[in-house]
């Protein structure tokens, strides 16, 4: 993303109908001065609503230095970032892409097809093509794939003046000035100093006696949710990225982690709600419901096996068919209080506070939970079917029913994202949609249970 430490300013309202005038009557000066006053977010949200040929002419207003601010900005899907560069001329994308910084040109270059990625990386500036190849290679959802390599680093036998000389010199490309990493001769990161230290230090100092040598730092094939972790914890603004033997590879800045955030809060947002990944609002209804199907089928099937566990218990439900009644309360019951327990694993796994002692803190908490849910649940449903239907066996076997079952549930609720943690499988797969329908077959399963062992007492 673009340079996060940009001072505070106010913010500017986009007037469109100025901006779309001056297109249209190809009025290059006054669009120039109205839209380069807009900051780069506002510029990517006004150019995501022009159509194709009003896009046309912003290429031709605009240097690919100045569409490069834009697009480190936009933030559009798969299929809209390759229809904007099929109308792009591909030497103006080339250089545009070669003036952004790496890591958000790889965001976009992942965007689009391997033969558009080959065609462009091999008409850009070379020195560029070759520090984005670099990041490209690095697997998806790791510290390589969103680190930047357009960092400030210095060597320990140097002072503080020629420090700041170098600052000064590699500071307009540098994605963040405020940190500066001391290597040495092999690239081995030995230190870290922040640009307060330099400001404040005679000039004459040297940078071993001034620098950090405890450095925090990531692998680059650490998951990106652990580097926003990691980015939390310690508040830091960049993290240094290293390979296995100690070479400073690249760094990660905030706005960066600000972005992984977000993504993987709507990557667990959609499996809990049972989607490959989450709608956006200007996703077409066949788009929709392509992403959506999956796990409908799959809970279908698993439904269909729930109504086969009732068919089993058909001559129960013939004999006393009031017990068909509570099936959905029961049932509902069971869901809801597996998928509160569920939330509650999910997110203690998503923020790290799970460790080993209190995963069993945390079950032991639920069966408790579930325990005194169950307890006073299906006491009060009991009296409640009492009053109702003056049967208070029936009522007993109905709250006797609930109580297991909201200890279970909430046993499982918990459970069941713990195993898959322990598996290396994402835990947010045990989606509200899935560990409701697991619910639904073990409270049948309890309830009818019981009424068949009771059966006598139902028919007298």
């Amino acid at each position: 993303m673009t340079e996060f430490n940009q001072e505070p300013m106010q913010r500017q309202y986009i007037n469109k109908e100025l901006l779309l005038e001056s297109i249209q009557s190809e009025k290059i000066e006054l669009f120039r001065n109205e839209f380069l006053a807009l900051h780069p977010y506002e510029q990517a949200t006004f150019f995501k609503e022009l159509t194709e040929e009003e896009r046309l002419k912003v290429y031709n207003f605009l240097s690919p230095e100045e569409m490069a601010d834009l697009f480190e900005n936009l933030e559009v899907g798969k299929d809209e970032y390759r229809d904007v560069f099929a109308g792009m001329n591909p030497d103006y994308a080339a250089d545009m892409l070669s003036q952004m910084y790496a890591d958000d040109a790889v965001d976009v270059l992942n965007e689009l097809d391997k033969n558009q990625v080959v065609s462009y990386l091999t008409i850009m500036d070379k020195e560029a093509a070759q520090e984005i190849k670099g990041l490209l290679h690095y697997e998806e959802y790791t510290a390589g794939s969103i680190m930047t390599t357009e960092y400030i680093a210095i060597v320990a036998n140097q002072t503080v003046r020629s420090a700041m000389h170098i600052l000064k010199k590699e500071a307009p490309r540098a994605e963040t000035i405020y940190y500066v990493y001391v290597i040495d001769k092999e690239k081995h990161l030995v230190g870290v100093l922040s640009l307060r230290d330099l400001i404040v230090s005679d000039d004459d100092v040297m940078i071993s006696e001034i620098m950090y040598d405890r450095v925090v730092t990531v692998s680059v094939g650490e998951d990106q949710e652990e580097v926003a972790r990691m980015m939390r914890d310690y508040n830091f603004l960049a993290l240094p990225v290293i390979d296995f033997q100690n070479h400073l590879l690249g760094i990660i800045t905030v706005d960066d982690v600000m972005d992984v955030m977000e993504e993987e809060a709507s990557d667990d947002y959609s499996k809990l709600a049972g989607i490959a990944d989450l709608d956006t609002i200007d996703q077409n209804s066949l788009t929709a419901a392509k992403k959506r199907l999956p796990w409908l089928i799959i809970l279908l099937f698993l439904g269909m096996f729930t109504a086969s566990l009732i068919g089993r218990f058909e001559e129960t439900l013939n004999q006393v068919a009031i017990l068909a009644v509570f099936i959905p309360l029961i049932a509902g019951m069971a869901g809801n209080t597996g998928t509160q327990a569920l939330a509650v694993a999910v997110r203690g796994i998503a923020t790290g506070d799970l460790e080993n002692d209190n995963k069993f803190k945390i079950i032991v908490r639920e069966a408790g939970t579930g325990f005194i849910t169950g307890f006073i649940c299906g006491t009060v449903i009991t009296f409640v079917i009492y009053f109702w239907k003056g049967d208070f066996f029936l009522g007993a076997l109905v709250g006797v029913s609930i109580f297991i079952t909201l200890i279970v549930a909430t046993l499982a609720g918990a459970l069941v994202p713990l195993i898959m943690h322990r598996l290396k499988i994402d835990p947010a797969v045990a989606s509200g949609p899935f560990i409701t329908t697991i619910n639904d077959i073990i409270s049948i399963l309890i309830y009818f249970g019981i009424a068949t062992a009771s059966m006598s007492y139902l028919t007298m």
